[in-house]
């Protein structure tokens, strides 16, 4: 099955997740990735756990969750032998991604000059902790620092006394979303330009481009947002409540679907006190307890049917577990089934994105190849870049397709 990105090559050095998570999206849409590891380690994530599977129990589900479409070949950049190899498959593909620390690719012959002696064409995507330059542009970039570092963490947890990390590596997730991001649009840029460019995000970029109103509410409010726990920092109600058997979550963003809970919760909407959203928001821990009050009186499947019925956003707080059970997740194609070498058929979380109108017969689902184990893809790497190679001397000008 063909994607968007099936004549694009990529050449993916990086290591862990917010690198191997960019080079993952973009096989997702059909390129083709070539994962560089070290012969005697590869991917650190490839040890990271628990929980390990397989028959000796060393195959890291962390890694099966950022390599899947990929090809694995082993490569030691500090040999005379690896960077060779390197340099010709720099020549031959459409994008590198590396994640290295500031500077570690230039000592190891390969800064960004020399990359683009050897393909002017290629797009180089450079993701880093902190920024590449500046005054911290050295510093090692781990997630849940940069959470800290980024104020995201002081935007988590029950209060401004007790900052939480996001459960998910999200700095990381996000500096590979806005790395693939990047990569599409400088693709898309070299069909004017015929040269490639280099795209440079990191951690700290992509934890502050997503601070949205939380941002806007210190540069133009002058206030610094703090953690609200499981409620809304600008809207009321909105957050999760408990009820007689639980909690549920509810989300009222307008005055008709304030009037609509209020109503079905035995609350005057037109209260002074809440008759708007900065009167609620003013008294929102009164609100959270008249509305708590009212929602003891029934369990959540209750009041979820009830809500739902209103039209008023509403939901259940599932475990993950739960969540992969759910018809909606696997009807939007958010499990995928690959056939892994060694664990035989397993599922893993499916790309987020669809292509084609739903329902119309257009979609085709594509097929997904299973994280490799380490080095699985020697022989085949090194056959694929012969033949480019061979090609590639025949017809100078089919040197940049598949």
């Amino acid at each position: 099955m063909r994607g968007p990105l099936d004549d694009i090559v990529v050449l993916d050095l990086s290591r862990a997740l917010a690198g191997p998570h960019a080079g993952q999206m973009l096989g997702d849409l059909g390129a083709h990735v070539i994962k560089v590891e070290h012969p005697s380690s590869g991917d650190e994530s490839r040890g990271w756990g628990p929980p390990f599977v397989g028959p000796d129990h060393d195959i890291s589900t962390y890694f099966l969750a950022a390599n899947r479409n990929k090809q694995s070949v082993t490569v030691d950049m500090k040999t005379t032998e690896g960077k060779e190899l390197i340099e010709r498959l720099v020549r031959q593909s459409d994008v590198l991604i590396e994640n290295f620390r500031t500077g570690v690719l230039d000592r190891l012959g390969f800064p960004v000059e020399r990359l683009h002696e050897l393909n002017p064409r290629l797009v180089v995507l450079s993701i880093t902790g902190f920024g590449h330059d500046g005054p911290e542009g050295g510093r090692p970039g781990y997630d849940q620092i940069a959470q800290g570092e980024a104020g995201l963490m002081s935007l988590t947890g029950p209060s401004a006394d007790e900052p939480y990390r996001v459960g998910a590596s999200i700095a990381d997730l996000l500096g590979g979303i806005h790395g693939a991001y990047g990569v599409v649009a400088a693709l898309y840029e070299r069909e004017r330009t015929g040269k490639g460019k280099v795209v440079r995000t990191s951690l700290l970029a992509s934890v502050v481009g997503v601070h949205a109103y939380h941002g806007t509410a210190w540069t133009v409010g002058g206030q610094v947002p703090k953690a609200a726990g499981n409620h809304h920092a600008s809207i009321a109600p909105y957050g999760a409540f408990r009820c007689a058997d639980g909690m549920i979550q509810i989300a009222v963003a307008n005055e008709g679907q304030w009037r609509k809970v209020a109503t079905l919760l035995g609350i005057d909407p037109d209260t002074p006190k809440y008759a708007n959203n900065r009167q609620r928001f003013a008294h929102r821990d009164e609100l959270i307890g008249d509305l708590e009050k009212a929602l003891a009186q029934h369990d959540r499947a209750h009041w979820l049917a009830a809500l739902g019925e209103l039209g008023i956003p509403a939901g259940a707080i599932r475990t993950i577990d739960e969540v992969y059970a759910w018809d909606q997740v696997r009807s939007q194609g958010l499990l995928v089934e690959v056939d892994h070498p060694v664990l035989g058929p397993i599922e893993l979380p499916g790309p987020p994105l669809r292509f084609g109108d739903a329902g119309s017969g257009e979609e085709h689902p594509r097929r997904h190849v299973a994280p490799p184990l380490l080095g699985q893809d020697n022989d085949a790497v090194l056959g694929w870049l012969r033949a480019r190679e061979s090609e590639s001397e025949r017809s100078p000008e089919s040197e940049r397709r598949r």
